[in-house]
């Protein structure tokens, strides 16, 4: 399957034209969070996407809640936050917001690595897992040289292996990449990301 992924959108326009217009030869578009800003204008992210035709899977991330993000979404979107979804014959899991808790403050929605730990229970037997934090040591590093990345993440990738694992949150990690064990570990960014799965 041709997937388009990406993340980190936060109303930036010129971006979700660019994604648009990629969108027409995915099979699959994943979102891994961050649509809009602080918690606000997430109707209006959504309305820029809404050229994307292809199915749609996305995660929340620290700039809007799981709930948030459903009562917004698209028909064409499955929102995933601790759970997972089926696509194509391959098992897909999501889990949103900022992990570790992050020094943003009230606005930002996060989790702490063992509430974030409960939850990746459920990513057993994915191919694909979705997360807006990256692990730690992986494509998470801040302009600071400061790995800031999840271990609850990059826990349940060493003992899960999926086929790749999808990320954003990390805006000077966009773009980088690594391993996990098998597991190929992508920070997308903005931008179209390609994938073949």
């Amino acid at each position: 399957m041709h997937i388009l992924a990406f993340s980190d959108l936060h109303l930036a326009r010129n971006r979700a034209e660019a994604l648009t217009e990629a969108s027409t030869e995915a099979g699959l578009v994943i979102g891994a969070g961050d649509f809009c800003n602080m918690r606000e204008g997430l109707e209006d992210a959504m309305e820029m996407l809404r050229g994307i035709m292809a199915p749609m899977i996305v995660v929340p991330g620290n700039a809007e809640s799981a709930g948030e993000l459903r009562a917004a979404a698209r028909p064409n979107m499955t929102v995933l936050h601790g759970r997972a979804t089926e696509a194509e014959g391959l098992r897909i899991f999501g889990l949103g917001y900022g992990v570790p808790v992050t020094p943003f403050g009230q606005w930002s929605c996060d989790l702490s690595e063992d509430e974030a730990a409960k939850m990746l229970e459920g990513a057993e037997g994915c191919d694909i897992l979705i997360t807006h934090s990256p692990p730690k040591g992986v494509a998470d590093t801040t302009s600071g040289g400061q790995s800031v990345g999840s271990v609850a993440i990059r826990d349940a990738i060493a003992r899960f292996q999926p086929k790749i694992a999808l990320c954003g949150h990390i805006h000077d990690s966009w773009g980088k990449s690594g391993t996990i064990g098998d597991t190929k570990v992508h920070n997308l960014g903005p931008k179209p990301n390609w994938f073949e799965i």
